[in-house]
């Protein structure tokens, strides 16, 4: 069965580059980054809230409330900031 002949199936479709999260998409789509692409309109600019390196996140991360990569990665496999 084809996406197209899912009556139920409301997209995305797979291949279509219009789809995007918070007006932007993915800065590494398909890996492990749930952060959003640096545009002109969404520069990364702001520093992250938890290891307060300048310059990881963008204002879509902000607002969804993201840390960087590194403190995401540390903090979900289970070791906090400042606990190695």
């Amino acid at each position: 069965m084809f996406y197209d002949d899912d009556p139920y199936y409301f997209g995305p479709y797979p291949g279509d580059d219009d789809y995007l999260i918070d007006g932007v998409g993915f800065a590494d789509p398909g890996g492990g980054s749930a952060l959003r692409a640096a545009t002109i309109s969404n520069p990364r600019n702001l520093s992250c809230p938890t290891c307060g390196v300048p310059n990881r996140l963008t204002p879509a991360d902000r607002a969804a409330g993201y840390h960087c990569d590194s403190c995401a990665n540390r903090l979900e496999s289970g070791f906090p900031y400042g606990e190695y």
